[in-house]
């Protein structure tokens, strides 16, 4: 009997922008089949997760790798982070300048150092030793997918994230983001701090999209596996009511979470999330609107 997988990503939640969303969900789609073929014949769920995000930051369609858009005075400063459940391992880079994947050297941080959070200066040097691929040109390299706020005093944001349970019932995270449109030069959200925009343990995997400053505030994805584990939630209530407890607070945004025996939720507050899911069981879905 085949042992069961599980794959979800997210391209961000936010309000309702007047775009054609058709292209990113078909680009979404045919990663998710990507991703089922990896997970189908046993690939780690660490790898494919990091394998996937890289390709959602290559794409330009999300707030995120090639698709972000400069602070507030015209610099490109990016988060990531990765986590594999298994071992509770992590890695993050924040504020990181001149490399195309920062996914990847949030992987780096994790495998090659003993730390999980490095950000800026500090990043770039460990990317540059393990020579990733460089952004020489940011003006010509970025294209970014948000440009100007949809309505006057919103905090535009996105994030791309990706979670997989593999076929050895191993759990994993990674997330990656261009933050916030004309953001404060430093700022950082959720999306590189464990438990607050990216989670994976034995019993579940998470990543988080929307207003960072309150996922910080909630620790939101940390607080799925709290309510599962302590609360003994099942899923769908443990994600929703994290996702409540931001609402709260006046915040925005969605998350995507799964347990390991591969069921998988997708709650969002926001007007829009782009999100898909596969899954051994025979679900596939690719949406944008409710």
């Amino acid at each position: 009997m085949a042992k069961s997988w599980a794959l979800a990503m997210h391209g961000g939640a936010g309000p309702l922008r007047p775009r054609d969303h058709a292209a990113a969900e078909t680009h979404m789609a045919s990663l998710l089949r990507e991703g089922e073929t990896l997970l189908a014949r046993g690939e780690a769920a660490l790898d494919v997760v990091q394998k996937l995000t890289v390709a959602l930051e290559e794409c330009g369609h999300h707030i995120a790798g090639r698709g972000s858009s400069p602070n507030a005075i015209g610099q490109w400063e990016l988060d990531a982070a990765i986590m594999d459940g298994r071992t509770r391992n992590a890695g993050a880079v924040a504020s990181l300048r001149g490399f195309k994947s920062p996914v990847t050297a949030a992987r780096l941080i994790m495998d090659e150092t003993p730390h999980v959070l490095i950000v800026g200066k500090g990043a770039a040097m460990i990317a540059r030793r393990h020579k990733l691929e460089r952004v020489h040109s940011p003006k010509k390299y970025y294209t970014p997918a948000v440009t100007i706020p949809v309505k006057k005093g919103e905090l535009a944001h996105g994030t791309v994230g990706v979670i997989a349970l593999d076929t050895e019932g191993r759990l994993a995270a990674a997330t990656s983001t261009g933050g916030l449109l004309g953001k404060t030069p430093g700022r950082v959200g959720d999306t590189p701090i464990i438990g607050a925009g990216i989670w994976a343990d034995e019993r579940v995997a998470v990543c988080c999209t929307g207003q960072g400053e309150y996922f910080l505030r909630t620790n939101a994805a940390a607080d799925v596996s709290s309510r599962v584990r302590y609360g003994k939630q099942d899923l769908r209530s443990a994600a929703n009511g994290s996702l409540e407890d931001l609402n709260l607070l006046g915040g925005d945004g969605g998350l995507i979470a799964m347990d390991v025996l591969g069921h998988v939720e997708m709650p969002f507050n926001a007007e829009t999330m782009k999100r898909g899911v596969v899954t051994s069981a025979g679900r596939f879905e690719v949406a944008t609107m409710r």
